[in-house]
């Protein structure tokens, strides 16, 4: 069985809806509702003992690109996370995952809002399936450090891009 994302919120290359774009709150210049988009996976490996989750953009003009959304941790007899999971402290992460620190300064999703009238840039959404059961990382933990660690312990991974421009 292959390895596969879904979601009941976009589709893999579709744009993604105002639901999922950054919020007013976060001063970028976008409106949108900041809600994580629900996603789903299966065809993990059988010897996951967890997953990971991260939301990148490839195309933003920082030279290293955009961290959007990390999770860890996740329980490997979990297999989807519902819409706006990424909201701290809304309850919807299953016990014992963590969200750590995104390129906006701390844990939790942060929505597309690339510069005005840009290309659109690409969002894209991995699911890792992880060969230990967690990761020693913590909230404050950076993309970089998460991205290590997952480079050492993924045993596949699936993607699923969404696209959004202003």
């Amino acid at each position: 069985m292959t390895f596969k994302l879904v979601s009941e919120s976009f589709r893999d290359g579709d744009y993604l809806p105002e639901t999922h774009i950054l919020s007013k709150d976060f001063g970028f210049g976008c409106a949108g509702g900041n809600q994580s988009p629900h996603l789903s996976w299966s065809g993990a490996p059988s010897e996951t003992k967890s997953f990971a989750v991260t939301c990148y953009d490839p195309d933003a003009p920082t030279g290293s690109g955009f961290w959007h959304w990390l999770v860890v941790n996740i329980p490997a007899s979990v297999t989807e996370l519902p819409l706006d999971a990424g909201t701290p402290n809304a309850g919807k992460l299953p016990n014992g995952a963590l969200q750590t620190r995104t390129d906006f300064g701390k844990p939790g999703y942060g929505g597309p809002c690339p510069p005005p009238n840009d290309h659109p840039h690409r969002y894209v959404f991995t699911v890792f399936a992880v060969s230990q059961e967690s990761l020693p990382v913590t909230a404050d933990s950076s993309a970089a450090v998460v991205g290590f660690d997952l480079h050492f312990s993924t045993l596949a991974k699936a993607t699923l891009m969404g696209l959004y421009r202003r």
